[in-house]
């Protein structure tokens, strides 16, 4: 084998134009949201936030050549102040003798900086020395200082259809002559695409182990049952900085879920022996408390919180017993997501509502002037009420009487919903 054969896949076939980029219409198609900046050779700093293997790299180093820009790329696993200084201090020099589009600086795993790290880059932003794009798999909203978040335009980049994938595989079939050099035929992809979950270097690199195994067993087809016989080999260690990450850490959460105590500590297990911070499985735990057992059972918010902190405090190995304490307590609690419902709800209906006025009577009136224009007037305390309640509206005038929240059926929802029926009967729950 050719040495450039030895060079996997997925870099093989990545795209050198952004008309082959596969997938992210919404940001490059016609339509897309960075269509009209490409056009006009002009490039904001962007934050580009999605799962593993959907183009966050190769769509930066494409962007930069479509805007004729020079481009760096830096690893936030590997660069640290001084190699992000170096390379500010270049794009600076540079800039002062050219008329040309600025630096185009691609940090990769940008959450994995320290906001020291992230504090480097503000004045180089803000100056337009550098166009910044970070990627992260991350949500930015937790992991980027948002100083650098407020002077970024972030964008959701998706995970890839099973038409995408397929598209993929059947490109590199066609275009990879060390894949045309076994002579082999992909004649059902279903099971080549589904196990990728999205992630197209994870589906090329398990399409090019599975032609190898069709060649080494001298087969000219590849069937969906062949392809799933050879994927069972494709035996990984668990890489924390890999699509095992997110597939364990998914696993975790959907058996908490599922309640299933077990399953999550296995989960975890693994997570743990594969070097995992257990910080990120902490995390993991605390989102899981509200979303998936939320007001069922209060308290599991309360543990998670507490165990998010003494990890950080104690570090491995004892961590892992309070991991476990918080697991297994998770998974065996009542479970509603009805809290978290209501909230995605009510966003929804502010969205698409606009914003309409606070109702006079429940506005501040701090100045007397505010209390000549009626701020405040008609309020009442509901503490000046038996059983500290009396029925008014608290909506805009357009929404009133709207219901986000259903109580989940547990028993300490199912009470909540009888004293709401009771305060509020012209509400249908």
């Amino acid at each position: 084998m050719e040495a450039s054969q030895r060079i996997p896949l997925a870099e093989r076939m990545r795209p050198t134009t952004l008309s082959n980029v596969v997938g992210q219409d919404h940001l490059v198609g016609p339509k897309g949201a960075l269509t009209a900046a490409l056009a006009s050779k002009k490039l904001p700093s962007l934050l580009f936030w999605g799962p593993p293997g959907v183009g966050k790299t190769t769509l930066s180093f494409l962007l930069a050549q479509a805007i004729e820009a020079p481009f760096t790329a830096l690893s936030a696993i590997s660069s640290g102040v001084k190699e992000v200084r170096d390379v500010l201090q270049t794009a600076e020099r540079k800039s002062l003798f050219s008329q040309g589009n600025g630096h185009v600086l691609f940090i990769d795993e940008i959450h994995r900086f320290s906001k020291t790290q992230q504090d480097a880059l503000l004045g180089a932003v803000e100056k337009g020395i550098v166009t910044l794009i970070g990627a992260t798999t991350e949500n930015p909203s937790f992991e980027v200082i948002p100083a650098l978040l407020s002077r970024c335009q972030l964008y959701v980049l998706k995970a890839l259809t099973l038409d995408d994938l397929h598209r993929m595989g059947e490109f590199a079939m066609s275009h990879d002559a060390y894949l045309q050099s076994f002579a082999v035929k992909i004649s059902e992809w279903d099971v080549l695409t589904h196990y990728s979950g999205g992630d197209g270097r994870k589906m090329l690199n398990q399409l090019e182990w599975v032609v190898e195994q069709a060649g080494a067993s001298r087969l000219s087809e590849v069937t969906n049952a062949f392809a799933e016989e050879s994927l069972s080999l494709f035996v990984q260690k668990y890489d924390k900085g890999g699509d095992q990450h997110y597939d364990m850490a998914s696993a975790l959460i959907k058996s908490i879920r599922g309640s299933d105590p077990d399953a999550a500590l296995y989960w975890a297990a693994r997570m743990l022996s594969g070097g995992e911070p257990p910080e990120f499985i902490a995390r993991r735990l605390l989102i899981s408390a509200s979303e998936d057992v939320g007001n069922a059972n209060p308290n599991a918010l309360i543990l998670a919180n507490t165990c998010f902190e003494s990890v950080a405090k104690i570090g491995m190995p004892e961590a892992r017993i309070i991991l476990g304490q918080t697991i297994v307590y998770l998974a065996c609690s009542p479970k509603s997501n009805a809290s978290y419902l209501a909230m995605d709800a009510a966003i929804q209906t502010a969205e698409k509502s606009g914003p309409l006025p606070v109702p006079l009577h429940l506005r501040n009136a701090p100045t007397q002037t505010m209390k000549n224009l009626d701020f405040g007037k008609g309020y009442r305390y509901p503490h000046d009420f038996p059983g500290n309640f009396i029925e008014q509206n608290y909506f805009p005038e357009a929404l009133e009487n709207f219901v986000f929240y259903h109580p989940g059926n547990n028993d300490r929802e199912q009470s909540w919903l009888k004293t709401l029926q009771n305060e509020w009967p012209h509400k249908n729950r």
